[in-house]
């Protein structure tokens, strides 16, 4: 069965969204699960449809294709969330969660948390996000330390500080003096969401 230009599936292939993702990845090195599809495949959901948008993440340039997208609804988000100063920290925030098909490349929790905040009020409703945080239990704290020192979005970082206060997610207090997360300036961050909503975020949450 011809999928699309030079792409073709044979009847003994295991063609379902993961077969299709291990295709893509083998094309794009940085292509993974992402953001609030990385949530749900470990757990973390608020009203998942049955046709949820998949959400996937990557570093390089690249447009789904078309045989991709008419049978499973998804969309790329093209980012470079964060500086990896320790390229072997990369690799240690993706894996394969229990129960998925091996080689398939996922957000641990702590990634894709900060993968949902990126996008939050934009690619991704700010309710929906905030319901998904306070679905999160016991993130691994030195990990989400290096995580948010290496992270390249202000308000990524200071949405995580603010919500990690308000719900007791962890100490972040003791977290700020563990790790030198970036907070950007002393200054409120403050942005005009794409459903109007104005986003007014303090340095240390």
């Amino acid at each position: 069965m011809r999928l699309g230009h030079g792409v073709y599936a044979f009847p003994n292939d295991a063609f379902d969204v993961n077969g299709a993702l291990l295709f893509l990845q083998r094309r794009v090195a940085s292509l993974h699960v992402g953001g609030k599809s990385a949530l749900a495949l470990q757990g973390v959901r608020h009203n998942l449809g049955v046709r949820d948008t998949l959400v996937l993440w990557g570093e390089a340039r690249f447009a789904l294709p078309t045989w991709f997208t008419e049978r499973f609804p998804a969309r790329y988000v093209n980012a470079r969330l964060f500086d990896w100063s320790d390229p072997d920290l990369a690799e240690a925030t993706l894996h394969t969660p229990p129960g998925q098909t091996q080689g398939l490349r996922v957000a641990v929790p702590e990634r894709a948390t900060l993968e949902l905040l990126y996008e939050a009020g934009t690619g991704q409703s700010l309710e929906e996000a905030r319901h998904l945080f306070d679905g999160l239990r016991s993130p691994r704290k030195a990990l989400l330390g290096q995580l948010l020192s290496c992270c390249t979005s202000v308000k990524a970082v200071r949405l995580f500080l603010t919500w990690a206060r308000e719900t007791s997610l962890l100490d972040v207090d003791d977290l700020l003096q563990q790790y030198p997360v970036r907070t950007g300036s002393d200054k409120r961050w403050m942005s005009r969401l794409d459903d109007g909503t104005l986003l007014s975020l303090k340095p240390y949450g």
